[in-house]
This record gives structure tokens, C-alpha cells and sequence, in this order.
């Protein structure tokens, strides 16, 4: 698994209920020459009534990226976070399938993004119960054995093979704390101030994306999150669950469970890709 990162300036499934439940989509897709397999579910959690988490899966090309998977952690209120995470999505979903000139995976995703973010801060700013309202966004498209990433906040995209490695970088004040070596990281995954993010899709005018390049192997797994499923799991938790599954998606539920028998305390959100889970089909 070879990894680079850049930093750049700039079948949906919906959780609206008051009370826990499953929404989940599995597919097995030719993308490359290969057979891609996917699961997808989400999950309002024990205590929370309205989930602010948002998913959306393609097993089809989507402009001209090959596939898309997108998973967004909405955060601004009673309102502002249910809001932001479904527009966001559905506005960059909307600019990648209208572009038809550019054919660069990270240039899709950085435009998609831009314009997202210009959309949910324009509602902020125009609907006061709306103000201050922005979402995590992490997304990843598979052609060949190349996964292109974008990622803004605290949500995550994992590789998982023999290990479980974490391609993304969270945006959050504990992140930068561990950096500055002021906390270590177990200490973060407790510490009060967890929940705050330093980066989100429509909070200011403009916003940061990263950018990663990653190239993977046969038998190697992607893992879309939010950190309803890390706050609650350890990473090598993760691990277990995912590697013991006998396909993916007992693997996407047995990870809703766990993180839900851990205290379920927020929205979870899975996504599920196999780039070559099919090939002996």
C-alpha cells in the first residue's frame, strides 16, 4: 500500500428516525476490470433522536469518476447538522455528475467540494435557525488499484488488510494536541474536548481539503466512517470485526452493534468497499 497526501484550498441512505434502525444497501460491481463489493448502513445510535450522519454509495460512475462513496457528519444545532450533512452531499453529488469537462479524480472532488461549502455557508448565513452549521466530508472513488481520497474534519477512511492503517488525518483540536505532543493518543480518544473539529465543509468562506493518493492490493479493504463507530471502537477493534466477518456486510453490522453495546453515544455511519472482493467469482 503506497500512500501520498495533499492539501488543496478549495442510492443515498438517509437517517431521519427518532429511534434506532438500519438503513443499508450492499452491491457487487465490474469497476477495472474487477469485481468491486460493497456494504453500506448507518445508524442514529442509543442517544440521539435525529441522526446527523449522511451516506451515499455508487457503485456506478458518477460523471466521469468510475464510482463514489461519500460519507458526511453533519454538526449546527437541532436543525443545522441534519441539514448540512444531506446538502452538502447532495450538492457535490450534483456537481460531479454535471462536469463534463474535467477527467482528474482530485480536481472533481476539489470542485465538488468548493462548491458544497459555498452552498451550506450561504444557508447559514441566510437562515438564522441554520447559522452556524457545517458537516465532516470524507470521500473516496476506486479506478484500478487506485483510491483517490478527499477528506475534511473528523470522519475517516481506514485500509484494511493484515493491519488496519488510517489514511486520513482528523481536523480536530485533540489531533492538533497530540501532534504538539501536549496529549498522547489514548488520552485523546476520552479527552472533553473530542468532539471539536478544526476544519468542516461550510463553516467559513473557504475551506481546506485533503487529498490522498492511495494504491492497494488485492484482499485489502476500505472503511468510510464517522466517528460514531471510532469514539466507540478501538481501531484494532475495527480490525477484528471486520477481518473475522464472513462478508461485508456482516461486517457493517457487527460494527453498528458494537459501537451501539460501547454506549452508542452518537449517529454511526459505514461504508464497506472490497476493490478486488470479487475476482474469484
Amino acid at each position: 500500500m503506497l500512500i501520498q497526501q495533499r492539501t488543496l484550498n478549495q442510492n443515498l441512505c438517509r437517517k431521519n428516525a427518532r429511534a434506532a434502525f438500519f438503513c443499508d444497501y450492499a452491491a457487487k460491481v465490474v469497476i477495472g476490470g474487477e469485481k468491486v463489493k460493497l456494504f453500506s448502513i448507518t445508524d442514529v445510535g442509543r442517544r440521539r433522536e435525529i441522526n446527523e450522519d449522511y451516506i451515499y454509495t455508487s457503485d456506478k460512475p458518477v460523471g466521469h469518476l468510475p464510482n463514489l462513496f461519500i460519507v458526511a457528519d453533519g454538526m449546527g444545532g437541532h436543525n443545522g447538522g441534519d441539514y448540512a450533512s444531506k446538502h452538502a452531499v447532495e450538492k457535490a453529488v450534483e456537481v460531479i455528475g454535471n462536469d463534463t469537462q474535467e477527467y482528474d479524480a482530485e480536481n472533481i472532488l476539489q470542485k465538488a467540494i468548493d462548491d458544497a461549502n459555498t452552498y451550506i455557508n450561504k444557508m447559514s448565513r441566510m437562515n438564522e435557525k441554520l447559522k452556524g452549521m457545517g458537516t465532516t466530508f470524507v470521500a473516496a472513488t476506486v479506478e484500478d488499484n487506485r483510491v483517490t481520497v478527499a477528506n475534511v474534519g473528523d470522519s475517516r477512511l481506514y485500509v484494511i488488510n493484515d493491519f488496519i492503517t488510517q489514511i486520513t488525518k482528523d481536523h480536530s483540536l485533540v489531533e492538533e494536541m497530540v501532534d504538539m505532543g501536549g496529549i498522547d493518543r489514548e488520552t485523546a480518544r476520552t479527552h472533553p474536548d473530542k468532539n471539536i473539529i478544526t476544519r468542516a465543509v461550510g463553516v467559513k468562506e473557504y475551506v481546506l481539503v485533503d487529498f490522498f493518493d492511495v494504491h492497494i492490493s488485492e484482499k485489502e479493504k476500505l472503511l468510510l466512517c464517522t466517528d460514531g463507530l471510532t469514539n466507540m471502537l478501538k481501531d484494532d477493534e475495527i480490525h477484528r470485526i471486520i477481518n473475522s466477518s464472513s462478508s461485508l456486510e456482516e461486517a457493517g453490522k457487527r460494527l453498528i452493534e458494537a459501537a451501539n453495546a460501547n454506549g452508542g453515544r452518537d449517529n454511526i455511519a459505514v461504508v464497506l468497499v472490497e476493490p478486488f472482493g470479487g475476482q474469484n467469482d
